[in-house]
């Protein structure tokens, strides 16, 4: 597994493509958050970072498809998956090893996001007037949901070796979970927040505002445990 995720680092890296989406994202966020007036930090009036977690999530619907999109889509088109069955690895092993490889590039890119924190941090009347411990929640809240949109990327790049069509599933199962559960219930005019929970944005709003329940942790896994296993089936699938 380790072996699979150096490797899968080192070819992301190696790489333009995943620059140039790290870049996109890191310039369109920072327009949100800093240029244009209906989200920009500079107009709210106080010291937060609401825009930048409320806008996070429709970026990572774009981010994260682009870069889980080759993660088996391009080992089955290139024939060199079979190659990776071939070897002393389990299914599990292979998937792990992708996944992690995929959640460490969201990782790096959302890591250059610290300096809005600190710049907020530092613009402060006085110094420091932030809630420090939202804006924990609201990280912790953002990497769970990147975690669960990669299991979703990994998913969408094994059921085809075109990356584009890897993308665009990616795409939609990411904006369905994350939104469309609420739009369902919008829709039919159900007053039923039974359906909004099976939503990813209710457990991150949750986890948003500053507040870890077990609830929302067990959903996330879950979430995560769902895709992955999904994705180990059709894997093994594919070898008998």
């Amino acid at each position: 597994m380790l072996t699979i995720l150096k490797k899968e680092i080192t070819a992301y890296l190696s790489s333009m493509v995943a620059y140039i989406t790290i870049g996109v994202f890191l310039l369109v966020m920072g327009l949100f958050l800093w240029v244009f007036p209906d989200s920009s930090i500079l107009d709210y009036g106080y010291s937060g970072l609401d825009s930048l977690f409320s806008t996070a999530p429709y970026l990572f619907m774009f981010l994260i498809p682009a870069v889980t999109m080759r993660s088996l889509a391009e080992e089955r088109k290139e024939g060199t998956f079979e190659l990776l069955a071939t070897r002393p690895l389990t299914d599990w092993q292979i998937i792990a090893g992708k996944y992690l490889a995929c959640l460490l590039i969201v990782l790096f890119a959302l890591a250059p996001t610290l300096i809005y924190y600190y710049t907020v941090y530092t613009l402060g009347n006085p110094v420091g007037n932030i809630d420090t411990g939202a804006v924990i929640g609201s990280y912790i809240g953002l990497f769970l949901l990147g975690s669960s949109f990669t299991a979703i990327g990994i998913f969408a790049s094994s059921i085809t070796n075109n990356q584009i069509i890897a993308f665009t599933v990616a795409v939609f199962l990411s904006f369905f979970a994350f939104s469309g559960f609420d739009s369902l219930s919008g829709l039919l005019s159900l007053q039923n927040y039974a359906l909004q929970d099976f939503g990813i944005n209710e457990h991150y709003q949750s986890i948003s505002r500053g507040v870890l329940d077990t609830r929302d942790l067990i959903y996330f896994l879950s979430f995560i445990a769902v895709f992955l296993t999904i994705t180990k089936t059709i894997l093994g699938g594919r070898k008998w």
